[in-house]
């Protein structure tokens, strides 16, 4: 004997509000032509009953999944040790509950699990994509751009061409400037041998915050003894920094492209017997929240990573045409561009461009 389905349908809605079963559908799928009078009693009907819509019926209708892919080009061991990740996801979840719209994380754990992302993008699973931390001859725009969907990028596009590309989307921090301003401080504090920790260098964050730090001394190519690699982590940091004392012991500053390095770099300063900042002033990148709790608290470039990923869901949202909730938006949005704060409204009619919001200065003890 088949067991009567207990869910609501949409005609069990249409009578409680009053309405056409054709109207009540139009509002689930969030379609326009509704008066707010009739959308609202709609969404009442749908609360009381606690109606939730099908979405396989759903996507047959609209053609849409509800569903962005997140894709970070980094393995889930630096993902979720990394502060910064876990504040660009935040702001690109909060954007995208505000438009009822569901976020896929997807790792680059291994070369082997690109062909893995590829299908899943080209398979209608999701309505568009999301990628950040993309280092040179990364495969993953190629494959966006093959896939037809949608995509925005977190971070200044380094592959070949991409600045012929008039669509191109991407949200990035003036990491040239921001660097700039950090090198520049640390002039001002006096400070003449002044080292540098830098990212990945298949990476154009950390390439842009080398030639801040060339800007700031005015030099084209930097002191080899004063440059270390580093990997946006604290060991790497660490080891970077260890690197530097046996190169150049009398260096009485160092610049650290990310927090994270930074804090290695204090804690090979400490093992080696010199005081900060008293004999070795450090500034960092990133403010994240750890800065503030370090041994000194640590001067750093802020940038406002959350807002960033935010504003990263907000350009795929209105390039998708989905529009959020206005009270939601209102409430989730900082608008922090690059033109500076920008109201949710301004936002929605502002034209589909990248954008680049500012970084400034913290200054703490460690200088």
């Amino acid at each position: 004997m088949a067991v009567p389905d207990p869910r609501p349908t949409l005609e069990a809605v249409a009578a409680h509000a009053g309405v056409s079963r054709a109207t009540v559908s139009r509002v689930v799928n969030g379609s326009a032509g509704v008066r707010a009078s009739v959308r609202e009693k709609v969404q009442r009907a749908v609360a009381d009953l606690g109606y939730v819509p099908n979405s396989a019926a759903r996507s047959l209708v609209t053609r849409r999944t509800g569903a962005i892919a997140v894709v970070i080009a980094e393995p889930e061991r630096r993902v979720f040790s990394d502060p910064f990740f876990a504040q660009q996801l935040r702001g690109i979840s909060r954007e995208l509950s505000a438009c009822d719209t569901q976020l896929l994380l997807l790792l680059v754990e291994h070369p082997r699990d690109y062909p893995r992302i590829g299908r899943y993008l080209s398979g209608g699973h999701v309505d568009g994509a999301l990628m950040f931390s993309l280092h040179r001859d990364d495969p993953l725009p190629s494959m966006a751009a093959s896939s037809g969907l949608p995509t925005v990028f977190g971070g200044r596009p380094g592959w070949a061409d991409a600045d012929l590309d008039p669509e191109l989307l991407y949200v990035d921090t003036d990491n040239r400037g921001g660097a700039r301003q950090a090198v520049e401080h640390l002039l001002e504090r006096g400070r003449e041998r002044i080292a540098v920790i830098t990212g990945p260098l298949d990476q154009t964050s950390a390439v842009d915050r080398l030639d801040g730090y060339r800007d700031a001394l005015g030099i084209a190519e930097p002191d080899p003894a004063l440059v270390a690699h580093g990997d946006f982590t604290a060991e790497g940091g660490e080891r970077a920094m260890i690197e530097l004392l046996g190169r150049s012991p009398g260096l009485d500053a160092v610049f650290a492209a990310s927090d994270l390095m930074a804090t290695g770099a204090l804690r090979a300063l400490r093992a080696a017997g010199r005081h900060v900042p008293r004999d070795v002033a450090v500034v960092g990148y990133d403010d994240m929240e750890p800065a503030a709790w370090a041994e000194p608290p640590l001067t750093t470039v802020h940038q406002d990573v959350e807002e960033m990923g935010r504003l990263m869901a907000s350009l795929l949202l209105r390039r998708l045409g989905v529009t959020p909730d206005t009270e939601a938006s209102a409430a989730l949005a900082t608008g922090a561009g690059a033109a500076g704060p920008l109201a949710p409204a301004t936002e929605a009619a502002a034209p589909l461009a990248p954008v680049v919001t500012p970084a400034r200065l913290v200054v703490r003890a460690s200088t």
